[in-house]
């Protein structure tokens, strides 16, 4: 539960520490007075969205802290999991600088806001002044329904088969049923198949086919230079060549070094390039035959290259992008060809699937309908002790096409008088009808939600009288095993808290100042008769009060 929340900074609270007990805790005052300023501070502890325009006016950061005591066990298992130390007791903190940026942390440890978001939202559960108006869309009927019949494990075996059956018929979808054009693909795939197959191309083919096309291009130029060097290297009659003249200059040296032992390097190095320049003038002379002009192999290539182009220009930039697409265009073919047998084994597994979905959809259906009637007898019986014992909810249910949440269509109708037709709650309930039938609701839920702290904002909106002090009763009832936040204006609920806070509002130094009160006994009788009277307590409104908080005692 939330012992504790300290706010510094936050709108026109400049610091406030406030303590809640376990029961039910009030926070009164007058409106604007800051009572929606703990409402939102209490979203941002919890990684709620918040913006710059919480900090004060004037001050470079809020700084809201909040202390947990007796934490939920499976809060505990996910800050656990997510690397948080595990401690009963739990602080989490949130400060908001003045240009927007958000620092959290957990037990002192930083966090993200999605972080805290995801951890702590088991926390606190907020019911603000819109939770009502959010009852009246269809769409949250079904939902509601599933949290208080607890079916998760009928949701999933459903959800699972429901998955793997969209799955299947999308691959059903995606396969081409007219045949016209399921011929018209295999032909011409066929085509592509045979003609890249019919080229019979290898990796690195055409880098090969154009080094050997060089080659014989440059026939007779490559025969003349190696013509040339050979002559070089060989002299003829006339003249000695490279080979001769490197065996003249190896013997002087040689000579030289037998009277000077430092030349034998030279000596051997003359040796070595001598004998090197003998068996390059070999080798070159025995290449020659090699370079004969080839007109016919020059052609083939020519030809070869030129249906390499082309396949190029079809199928890929490269040989191996062809070879490629030949194979993927025959595995394609074989699909196609093969089709038929894989349609017929998926639309009998999608068959299957439906058969097994729907009876999934309809242990999930009779989940739903079970907890309905179970949900509509606590709501009723809460509604009678809240003033309204004519009112009476009925299900608009149908079955359709399974979807994602099962096969149901759901719809809350409500009736607010014995004889009348049920109709949606949007066109019968008035604005104090629909704050008691979502307490209703949030009371008969109570005991299936492991959050410990529940907020109600202004709940008793549009309500007086007998009215109000039935809906205290039934939120005294739901925080004896829950600890209960309510925000309210009526003495009715006021009286019955376990522990009363006030919130002022006060200026000083044209600057406005909110301050947030624990009241004693006394303290609870003034701010009671201010709820009764308004500015003018009188002694008859204390005595009024005291009345009230001695009757919410009993």
């Amino acid at each position: 539960m939330l012992s504790s929340l300290q706010i510094e900074n936050v709108a026109v609270i400049q610091k406030a520490e406030v303590h809640f007990k376990p029961g039910l805790n009030v926070l009164t005052g007058e409106t604007g007075a800051g009572k929606s300023i703990l409402i939102d501070s209490i979203n941002a502890i919890l990684g709620n969205r918040t913006s710059k325009d919480l900090v004060r006016t004037g001050a470079s950061k809020a700084v809201i802290r909040a202390a947990f005591e007796e934490v939920p066990g499976t809060v505990l298992d996910s800050l656990e999991k997510a690397g948080y130390e595990r401690s009963d007791a739990l602080m989490l903190s949130r400060e908001i600088t003045a240009e927007g940026k958000s620092t959290c942390r957990i037990n002192g440890m930083p966090a993200t806001a999605a972080v805290l978001r995801e951890l702590c939202g088991g926390l606190i559960n907020i019911n603000g002044q819109h939770d009502s108006v959010g009852l009246l869309n269809p769409a949250r009927h079904l939902g509601i329904l599933d949290d208080y019949a607890q079916n998760s494990v009928e949701f999933q075996d459903y959800y699972v088969l429901y998955r793997e059956l969209v799955r299947i018929k999308r691959e059903l979808d995606a396969m081409i049923t007219d045949e016209a054009e399921k011929q018209r693909r295999i032909d011409l795939l066929s085509y592509q198949v045979q003609e890249i197959e019919d080229a019979g191309l290898t990796a690195g083919e055409e880098q090969t086919l154009e080094s050997r096309r060089k080659i014989l291009a440059n026939a007779s130029a490559i025969r003349d230079k190696i013509a040339q060097s050979y002559a070089l290297l060989s002299g003829d009659d006339e003249a000695s060549g490279a080979v001769d003249l490197l065996g003249e200059a190896s013997n002087a040296v040689d000579a030289a070094a037998q009277l000077d032992d430092a030349l034998a390097g030279a000596s051997s190095q003359l040796l070595d390039l001598y004998y090197n320049a003998k068996d390059v003038a070999a080798d070159l002379i025995g290449r020659l035959d090699s370079y004969d002009t080839n007109d016919a192999e020059l052609d083939e290539i020519e030809q070869r290259l030129d249906l390499i182009y082309k396949l190029k220009r079809k199928y890929g930039d490269t040989v191996e992008d062809v070879i490629a697409f030949g194979q993927n265009a025959r595995e394609e073919l074989e699909r196609i060809q093969s089709s038929q047998e894989r349609h017929d084994h998926l639309q009998a597994e999608k068959l299957r699937l439906y058969a097994l979905a729907r009876e999934k959809a309809e242990a999930l259906t009779q989940t739903r309908l079970r907890a309905f009637e179970e949900l509509n007898k606590r709501i009723s019986g809460t509604l009678d002790f809240l003033n309204m014992p004519g009112v009476r909810m009925t299900l608009r249910h149908t079955r359709g096409p399974l979807a994602s949440h099962g096969q149901d269509s759901i719809e809350f109708y409500i009736s607010t008088n014995p004889g009348e037709a049920p109709k949606p709650l949007a066109k019968i309930a008035s604005g104090g009808e629909l704050s008691r039938i979502t307490l209703a609701i949030k009371n008969a839920m109570a005991d299936k939600d492991a959050v410990p702290t529940v907020i109600y904002d202004e709940i008793d909106s549009g309500v007086s009288g007998k009215a109000a002090g039935r809906i205290g009763e039934v939120l005294r009832q739901s925080a004896q095993g829950h600890q209960i936040l309510c925000i309210t204006h009526t003495a009715q609920i006021a009286a019955l808290a376990d522990c009363h806070l006030l919130i002022q509002k006060n200026v000083a130094n044209d600057r406005t100042y909110t301050e947030i009160h624990p009241l004693d006994e006394e303290g609870r009788v003034e701010a009671l008769a201010r709820l009764i009277s308004g500015d003018h307590v009188t002694e008859l409104s204390r005595a009024n009060a005291r009345e009230m908080m001695g009757l919410g005692a009993k």
